[in-house]
Order: structure tokens, then C-alpha cells, then sequence
């Protein structure tokens, strides 16, 4: 894993048990949690009794926590985790941030700092994100970090999320691809 990534704006270093404390307060807040469990807040373990990224026992492989600069804020974490099967090396982008630092650019920056580590340090060949239909500020996020639209899914939840209805967006980029766009 890259050990530091710098943007102009921002810190993302690997998290560790000591971020746990941000982590956690994070998944509180209702409005970021809204297009992923329809906001309730996430349990500190894992819900099973298992540990969750929140209780890291010393890191979550693929886990970044944010920080602004020049005040080493914590506003959030970012996520590039491998996903299993194909013949590509595929990795699935994810990011969660307070809302104090929605809209000004930091979520399409960090997440360009890590498509960038992913294809350049990290060798995937591909690279996705995924998030609800309704969820435009997450799409646009996506969309300025570089991903394409690729498709929209429609599944069958069991506790369906307002909004669910309209499915689930996919967005991409393959590694040349991106060599092309970044010279």
C-alpha cells in the first residue's frame, strides 16, 4: 500500500487503530450515512461480533484517512480495496467525508489522488465506483475524478432505501484510459 498521498489540499495516509475515534464519529452523522444505510448510524464492531474498519487491528488494507491541510483536520476517509474475480486487476473506489468538507472539491480531489496511485504504484488495470442513482453529489464526485458512467443495476434489497428504486449506478475507468487522459 502507498504509504502517504499528497494532493494540493489534502493528506490521505493508511488508516490505523488510532483514527478509529474519527472513523466512528463520522458514521454518525446521518446525512452522510443517508444513500448508504439510510442514515442510521454504523455499530463500532462489525454487527456479528466481527471487527469493521472502525475497530482496525492496526489498519484496514485499502483504507485512507483524509486530513486538510494546512490544519490536519480529519474530514473523512477514502477507500481503494481490490475486488475479487476477472482477469483484471480491478479496484472499487469509496469515500465518506463530513459534510464540512462537502462541496468545495476535496471528494473529487482524493479520489483522483487515489485513481492515480492505483494505476500508477498500485498496477490495476480497472477501476469503479458504485453508489445509488439518486445520489447526484456522489456521481458527480465520480465524474470529476475521471470515471465514466458505465451502466445502471437495478437490485432486489430486502430493506429497500427511498430512492432504490432508480437502482444503482456504476462508474469506471480502465488504466489506458487513463494514460491517455493524464498526459
Amino acid at each position: 500500500m502507498t504509504a502517504l498521498l499528497e494532493t494540493a489540499r489534502l493528506i490521505l495516509r493508511p488508516a490505523t487503530a488510532a483514527d478509529r475515534d474519527d472513523l466512528f464519529a463520522l458514521e454518525q452523522d446521518p446525512e452522510v450515512m443517508r444513500f448508504i444505510n439510510g442514515g442510521a448510524p454504523t455499530p463500532l464492531g462489525g454487527g456479528d461480533g466481527t471487527e469493521s474498519f472502525l475497530m482496525p487491528r492496526g489498519g484496514e488494507e485499502g483504507v485512507w484517512s483524509a486530513a486538510e491541510k494546512p490544519s490536519a483536520t480529519f474530514i473523512g476517509w477514502f477507500s481503494l480495496q481490490a475486488r475479487a474475480g476477472g482477469h483484471e486487476r480491478t479496484a472499487e473506489l469509496g469515500y465518506r467525508l463530513h459534510r464540512t468538507a462537502w462541496g468545495r472539491g476535496l471528494g473529487s480531489e482524493g479520489a483522483a489522488a487515489l485513481i492515480a496511485a492505483g494505476f500508477g504504484q498500485l498496477g490495476f488495470d480497472r477501476i469503479i465506483a458504485t453508489t445509488m442513482a439518486v445520489n447526484h453529489a456522489s456521481r458527480r464526485v465520480m465524474e470529476k475524478a475521471g470515471l465514466v458512467y458505465v451502466r445502471t443495476v437495478h437490485k432486489d434489497w430486502p430493506d429497500p432505501l427511498p430512492g432504490s428504486e432508480h437502482g444503482d449506478v456504476e462508474y469506471g475507468l480502465a488504466r489506458q484510459a487513463w494514460i491517455q487522459t493524464s498526459r
